[in-house]
């Protein structure tokens, strides 16, 4: 393994941004699109075949002495939110390419043909829906509902597909089946400060949380901020912000089953200083890996908007985003790679992710492990996102371990 040569590769990849603060890599956008190029010309310099599926996500084949064993696949995505990090996705798409290298340069045959994945659209920035490259191949995606999506400019998803030379209509040509894959491996940062408090090289995930979104529309009445009295207004801001609260609070009464609630967007109309708000715009995740604990505050949360309603004469209007159950990764590839961490002598913990992955949906698949390593004072989706190249180098020795031992090492 060469860890001065996976730096470099991760340099080029986040040379692709939008902004010159953090890296700024939306989903389907050109400088995703040229991330993802460079990287597939990567993998050919590697010997792999590479396609792109009908969703978007790269596809990169080393072939294995018995081309028709399933897969051992692995990856993550090269997408990133706005003025986001280094390491997130990247990280895990650019180790996995390191390990192919090393089994290039070691001139080591595996069995079982491996594979690169890099998933389209994992973050939910451009579209307010995540890991949706991922779920199109496990078929988990609701096409209608996706098919009504729009960014901030206006744009519609099958509109984005058509720049990038896809075509939404054939989304479910990206559906792979169970068969094809024997096994699917992530390398992904923490995005927390668990591991670096707990001083442990290595995070072995047990289980995901799954979000569920909402959005919100509060919709009141515009007036004179001045010779409107306190009792006689409908202030759609303040009718969002109490239910903003009361979320929280519903959110700590389960903080104890690990299940959060954030409200992450916020637009007011009209905007003006001098004019009480009469719609609020809000977006809200709530996430946990307990299905009982989500729905307790989802139910807080209803009861919160009738509340509002009521109480400040106000109207609001809200649709679920999305829907998702937590995941329970596979025992088998847990003990796997618990044991090659105590075999290497890598401190190591089990966890839970607070945060989705493109793993909860290849956990549909096939069986699925999920690796991390260590975030510097736990940032993530910020420009100073930061894990050493010394831990990457041992998550990414951990990855090349399990692949080997489950795509079979030909002596």
């Amino acid at each position: 393994m060469d860890l001065k040569r996976l730096e470099k590769t991760l340099l080029e990849i986040n040379q692709f941004s939008q902004s010159k603060e953090g890296v700024t890599r939306l989903a389907y956008s050109k400088e995703e699109r040229q991330a993802a190029e460079h990287f597939s010309n990567l993998c050919r310099q590697e010997g792999m075949t590479v396609r792109m599926d009908a969703t978007g996500n790269v596809i990169a084949r080393r072939e294995g002495s018995n081309p028709d064993l399933p897969v051992v696949a692995c990856g993550s995505h090269l997408d990133t939110v706005i003025q986001g990090g280094r390491y997130d996705g990247t990280l895990g798409v650019i180790a996995a390419l390191e390990v192919i290298r090393s089994l290039n340069d070691k001139e080591i045959e595996t069995k079982h043909p491996i594979e690169i994945i890099a998933f389209a659209c994992e973050e939910s920035s451009r579209f307010g829906v995540s890991t949706i490259g991922s779920k199109a191949m496990a078929g988990l995606l609701d096409k209608e509902s996706v098919a009504e999506l729009t960014d901030s400019e206006g744009k519609s998803i099958s509109d984005v597909f058509s720049e990038c030379s896809l075509n939404f209509g054939e989304i479910e040509r990206s559906i792979r089946r169970n068969e094809e894959f024997k096994v699917f491996f992530e390398l992904h940062i923490e995005q927390g400060p668990v591991l670096e408090r707990q001083l442990k090289q290595i995070g072995i995930v047990t289980g995901i949380a799954a979000p569920t979104r909402f959005e919100l529309k509060i919709k009141g009445q515009a007036s004179h901020s001045g010779t409107t009295p306190m009792d006689y207004r409908k202030d759609a801001f303040l009718g969002a912000a109490e239910i903003a609260l009361q979320l929280e609070e519903a959110a700590k009464m389960e903080a104890s089953n690990g299940t959060v609630a954030t409200v992450g967007a916020c637009e007011v109309k009209p905007g003006s200083m001098n004019v009480i708000p009469d719609l609020a715009n809000i977006k809200i995740d709530i996430r946990g890996t307990s299905t009982d604990s989500k729905n307790k505050v989802i139910e807080k949360l209803f009861t919160s908007i009738k509340q509002v309603e009521e109480k400040r004469s106000v109207s609001i209007e809200y649709s679920e985003l999305s829907n998702e159950h937590p995941i329970n990764l596979d025992e088998e590839v847990i003990q796997s790679l618990t044991e090659s961490c105590e075999l290497k002598g890598y401190t190591y913990m089990h966890m839970t992710s607070g945060a989705g992955h493109d793993a909860m949906n290849m956990a549909m698949l096939c069986p699925t492990g999920l690796i991390f390593v260590p975030s510097k004072n736990g940032l993530s989706h910020h420009p100073n996102e930061y894990t050493d190249i010394e831990q990457i180098g041992i998550g990414t020795d951990l990855l090349e371990t399990a692949i080997i031992e489950w795509a079979g090492h030909m002596q």
